[in-house]
This record gives structure tokens, C-alpha cells and sequence, in this order.
């Protein structure tokens, strides 16, 4: 019995260092990526760009212990101090954005957020969408239409990347049809918001895969997505490009004028 006492005892001392030890992982790493900014020379950064990806794949391969969510909350606040140091990705690029979230969707499929950011970070500023449509239809193996709440936008952000990044309107039709058949499940304003838009993107595409207006459709998605600033300005101008246009009223809701015909 006191050997079991013991054991017991010790195991969540164990499992609550190796939790730590992720943490310590981490942090020194960004630490320095985010400070050097302009000081450090490219080729300094480019070095610890290098040991950081060595670090995440160490994280990837390390057990969870069970604190899978706790994993994924580490490694996405880590991806946001990563992604939101635009001094330092000038200069290096976006390329460790879908590292991050092989960990995070590995560790918590049903993270919603996560797929929002996927989406821009790794097909917009990366230029890896079939990373990140490889990354959302694993995830989605662990999603239905009702887990987690509002899980419809999976397909919506799927959709996005692989109509305005791949050009494949066959797929951005699948993906926004199911989008509007699990959105269509509930009965709230917002949800059913989504099944309308999402079905006429993907009768759009249907009717026409060359569609200007399915694409200012989805250029809308990319740009009423909270996003940063230089993100908002790119879908402005790609809805422009397309013969749509933006008016922003005085409550700061984009509306969206699109053009006479398709």
C-alpha cells in the first residue's frame, strides 16, 4: 500500500514536469526570435528558425500525458508571439506556421480557432495551402456537425484555401456545400447566416467554376475574419481585382457591392 501511495503521488509530479519541460522547450527559442528583430543578421535568424523547427518536431514526437488541450493552448499562444513578430518574419518568412499546427490539431482536433489561423497564416502568408487543407481534412475526421459548436466554419475555411489558393473550384464547391448542410442543423441567426452564403457560394461555383462572384464571396470570408491589417488589405484589393467593392460603415461592418454581372 505505501508503494502505491507513493506511486500515485509521484506520477502527476512527473507528468506536470514533462508539461514544463514542453514550456522550456519553447519559450528560450521565440524568446530570441523576438527580440533581435532588426538587430540580428539574417543569417542569425535563419540559424534559430533552424533550431526552433528541430525543436517542434521534438514536441511532435513527445508523449501528451493526457493534457492534450493543455499542449495545444502551449503551442498556439507560442504560434501567436511567432506569427505576430512582423519584423522578424520580413525577414524569414511564414514557414514554420503549419509546424506549429501539426502539433496543436494534433493534440486538440476540435480546437476551432486553430483552423481560422491555419488557414492565413500557412496558405496566405506561408504559401502552403495544401498544407493546410491537408491539416484541416485530418482534422476533420474528428469533427461532426455538432462537436464542436460551430465546427461548419472547418469547411468554410477549407473551402477558402482551396478556391483562392489552389484554384480548385471542385473542391471549394464540396467544401462550402457541407459547410451549409452542417450549418443548416441549427436554427440561430448566425448559423443559419452561414448555410444561406454557403450555399449560394457553392451554387455559384456549380453554375460557373470560374465564378467572380464566389471568389469576392470567399475574399469577404478572408476579410470579416478578424484579421490583421495587411491580410485585410490583400482581400480588399482582390475583391477590387474581381470588380467588387468594400464600403465600411461607421460600425465598422464591411459591405460588400458586387459587380453587375458574374
Amino acid at each position: 500500500m505505501l508503494l502505491l501511495s507513493r506511486k500515485s503521488i509521484t506520477t502527476p509530479f512527473v507528468i506536470c514536469a514533462c508539461i514544463l519541460g514542453i514550456g522550456l522547450i519553447q519559450f528560450p527559442q521565440l524568446q530570441k526570435l523576438i527580440n533581435h528583430k532588426q538587430s540580428a543578421s539574417l543569417e542569425t535568424l535563419e540559424k534559430e528558425i533552424k533550431s526552433e523547427k528541430l525543436r517542434l518536431k521534438v514536441l511532435q514526437q513527445m508523449p501528451s500525458f493526457s493534457y492534450n488541450n493543455l499542449i495545444g493552448d502551449l503551442v498556439y499562444l507560442n504560434f501567436l508571439q511567432y506569427f505576430g513578430d512582423d519584423q522578424v518574419r520580413d525577414k524569414t518568412g511564414y514557414s514554420l506556421s503549419p509546424e506549429y499546427f501539426e502539433i496543436i490539431l494534433k493534440h486538440d482536433p476540435r480546437f476551432l480557432e486553430a483552423y481560422r489561423s491555419l488557414s492565413v497564416s500557412t496558405s496566405l502568408y506561408a504559401a502552403m495551402p495544401e498544407r493546410a487543407i491537408a491539416l484541416s481534412e485530418k482534422g476533420l475526421k474528428s469533427l461532426s456537425p455538432w462537436v464542436p459548436d460551430q465546427s461548419y466554419y472547418v469547411w468554410r475555411y477549407k473551402g477558402v484555401d482551396e478556391l483562392l489558393f489552389l484554384g480548385d473550384a471542385k473542391a471549394a464547391q464540396k467544401s462550402f456545400a457541407t459547410a451549409a448542410n452542417w450549418a443548416s442543423k441549427f436554427s440561430d441567426a448566425e448559423s443559419q447566416m452561414i448555410a444561406n452564403t454557403s450555399q449560394r457560394t457553392a451554387e455559384f461555383l456549380s453554375r460557373n467554376p470560374n465564378s467572380k462572384y464566389a471568389q469576392i464571396a470567399t475574399w469577404a470570408i478572408v476579410l470579416n475574419n478578424q484579421i490583421d491589417e495587411r491580410t485585410r488589405k490583400r482581400a480588399i484589393r482582390e475583391i477590387e481585382a474581381l470588380g467588387g467593392k468594400v464600403i465600411t460603415t461607421t460600425e465598422g461592418i464591411n459591405k460588400i457591392i458586387f459587380p453587375p454581372k458574374d
